[in-house]
């Protein structure tokens, strides 16, 4: 300890309070910030669940060879976000329940960019994903997804939640809380015997867990 510094802290009664005058440095991401952005600025022109979680760009930093922790990689996603997202409060999941979810993805298929429908279907107590990509979403492709799933998870939970497709929902009844169920769904559900539940009109985040994947 240096003559200026012994004699700051000789004239209080105790020693003063660490202060940073100047940001630290991030030697190890530093090199990797041009890369995030050019990540997200890429996102902007995917579908919203194609784009990339804070953790997905972190591996695929890591891949090109960074060996920071992933907490800064986050900071620095969330630094660099230009829009605000909402935010979401996490559920409990018991076991035997599972989601459903469909969207598109732009592929790349014999070299040319295109867009294919996608099927998820997540056990989110045991965080096990099934997803499969098919030509359309239809009735039929609907029933062929749920085959493909249940094989996979090797049974049938016990309860799935869905969104409001059109595959699956005919029509809202009552203020949002009833459903008429189309008969291609009421075939499967009645072929499985799982019970069905379907999130309040445009609010899909009630099953996050899949609506992430």
């Amino acid at each position: 300890m240096g003559r200026d510094t012994t004699a700051g802290v000789g004239g209080r009664s105790e020693p003063p309070g660490y202060r940073l005058e100047c940001p630290r440095a991030k030697p190890k991401l530093g090199p990797y910030l041009g890369r995030i952005e050019q990540i997200l600025t890429d996102d902007q022109a995917m579908p919203a669940k194609q784009r990339h979680t804070a953790k997905r760009i972190w591996e695929r930093l890591r891949e090109a060879g960074y060996t920071g922790g992933y907490t800064a990689v986050k900071e620095a996603v969330h630094g660099l976000r230009r829009t605000g997202q909402e935010v979401f409060v996490p559920l409990g999941h018991r076991p035997g329940e599972a989601q459903v979810d469909f969207g598109q993805a732009v592929v790349k298929v014999n070299g040319r960019l295109r867009k294919v429908a996608f099927f998820v279907m997540a056990l989110p107590y045991s965080d096990a994903v099934f997803v499969q990509a098919f030509e359309r979403e239809c009735m039929e492709t609907f029933r062929e997804e749920h085959v493909q799933a249940l094989a996979f998870f090797g049974g049938v939970p016990r309860r799935i939640s869905y969104d409001n497709t059109t595959i699956a929902v005919s029509q809202i009844l009552g203020g949002g809380r009833g459903r008429r169920l189309t008969r291609g769904f009421c075939q499967l559900k009645s072929h499985y015997l799982f019970d069905q539940h379907f999130c309040r009109p445009a609010r899909g985040n009630k099953k996050g867990v899949v609506e992430g994947r």
